[in-house]
């Protein structure tokens, strides 16, 4: 089995966006905004070169390749936050008792009524709003997630799906509830 003595990974920064690594803290900056994180590891390390960033590690064990895959995974999801952020696309769906969905003034509740006839509405806290993760209603079925942090919008997404999941039947015959229809544009 060979062993791999160093492992390099090389993000190039485009043009339009700009990187401040001060210690273990890294901050995009783009068009749509900045973001923070803490890249933080024993022996992985993060530079900053020529305009682009880079993870380097020597003599990496098994876990050590593994977060330095995950780190340069992050940084991408930053790099591409910042230009174009991310859409996150979700639909209602119903047979008999059509929901009617809602956010409220200050975007830090989604609400769902009448979700298989039922008389109390679902609700779902946003917990995201303030970080810039905006959640739209469109055409009374059509919910629009957007940001520029992947993890906020996802998580987002994911807590709505949540509010609507039906416990005491068969899933597989009542199947009404919120879905995520489309990752990205």
């Amino acid at each position: 089995m060979v062993k791999l003595d160093h492992i390099q990974h090389e993000i190039a920064l485009p043009e339009g966006v700009s990187a401040d690594l001060s210690g273990s803290i890294l901050t995009v900056t783009g068009p749509n905004g900045s973001m923070s994180r803490d890249f933080h590891h024993a022996r992985v390390q993060l530079t900053q070169q020529n305009g682009s960033l880079v993870v380097d590690i020597e003599l990496p064990r098994r876990k050590e390749k593994a977060v330095a895959g995950t780190w340069r995974a992050h940084i991408t999801n930053m790099v591409r936050g910042v230009t174009e952020g991310f859409v996150y696309r979700m639909k209602a769906v119903y047979s008999h008792f059509p929901m009617t969905l809602a956010v409220n003034s200050d975007h830090s509740l989604f609400t769902v009524t009448n979700l298989l006839g039922e008389k109390v509405p679902r609700q779902a806290g946003l917990l995201y709003h303030k970080d810039g993760v905006e959640v739209k209603v469109e055409k009374k079925v059509h919910v629009v997630i957007t940001g520029i942090d992947r993890e906020k919008v996802g998580q987002t997404a994911a807590i709505i799906e949540r509010a609507c999941r039906i416990t005491g039947r068969d899933r597989r015959v009542f199947q009404d509830g919120i879905y995520i229809v489309s990752k990205g544009d």
